[in-house]
């Protein structure tokens, strides 16, 4: 059960761009280990939790203006516009075969990456897919995919008897999230800049999914944390958000992100769609 939302004034830095106030959801840090339950793709089952949600209404900034501003070594994401030739983004195989070989080229170009793997992506859809189609829904929490210790777990998954190698070097993780129409009225993306955040706040927690379990950061609230979205993507528009970095000389590390809900979205705002990719990216 959902705890009283509680009130953080915004940050005396949020200052250019048009912000909104909404509700992001932390978890309490409670000194417990937490554990979440992910249901199987293409149900609208909802994800079970061992800990209740804290909601705090924050200030989260329309970053339109100022899209420039933002980096992946220090937001810990960028925006970007970037034509796909996908057609039909609900199709895993046109997805794999043209849409990963476009990313790979932008990963590479965006981080001067000499290697790039792509491994796997997720279609989610506000109501719920289908068997036919099989999606998740829109995660209205604030968390970060990856860990100190799940994200050089997956590079081992991944990659077998190269990984220890890989891992001597730089290795970092990056989603690219991309509306599949536009633009984006319901659930938007709301990320948190990297350079706002206190490692303290970082809660490890249990992803249980049927077949195996992993390990996210979900974070506790802080009247520090400067929150940025695009209002009204489109499909030719793509965040990019670090959610893991080798690398800790000062540069952006993890990316806290969550849908949530705009207060002035119409009540007859299409489903949001959206397609999210996952890669690591490895530096020589």
């Amino acid at each position: 059960m959902a705890t009283a939302a509680l009130r953080i004034e915004e940050d005396d830095r949020v200052s250019t761009g048009e912000a909104v106030r909404a509700e992001i959801i932390y978890t309490p840090d409670d000194g417990k280990r937490h554990q979440v339950f992910i249901p199987p793709e293409g149900t609208a089952t909802e994800t079970r939790r061992s800990h209740p949600d804290q909601p705090v209404t924050v200030s989260i900034r329309d970053g339109r203006a100022d899209a420039d501003s933002f980096d992946l070594d220090r937001s810990g994401f960028a925006f970007r516009t970037v034509a796909t030739g996908v057609r039909d983004f609900h199709d895993p195989a046109e997805v794999e075969q043209t849409y990963y070989p476009e990313l790979e080229a932008l990963l590479k170009a965006e981080t001067g990456a000499s290697r790039v793997r792509i491994f796997d992506h997720t279609v989610r859809v506000t109501g719920g897919g289908d068997a036919d189609r099989p999606t998740r829904l829109p995660v209205h929490r604030a968390h970060v995919d990856y860990t100190v210790k799940s994200g050089p777990e997956r590079v081992r998954d991944l990659m077998g008897d190269e990984a220890e190698a890989l891992l001597a070097g730089r290795v970092a993780e990056i989603n690219v999230w991309r509306p599949i129409v536009g633009p984006v009225l319901a659930s938007p993306l709301a990320v948190a800049e990297a350079d706002s955040l206190n490692p303290e706040e970082l809660i490890a927690t249990d992803l249980i999914y049927e077949d195996r379990v992993g390990e996210i950061y979900e974070f506790a609230p802080n009247p520090a944390h400067r929150w940025v979205y695009f209002p009204e993507m489109t499909r030719d528009e793509v965040l990019l958000l670090k959610s893991y970095d080798s690398a800790t000389d000062g540069r952006a590390r993890f990316t806290p992100h969550t849908a949530f809900t705009h207060p002035d979205t119409p009540a007859d705002a299409p489903a949001r769609q959206s397609i999210e990719v996952r890669a690591f990216v490895f530096f020589d």
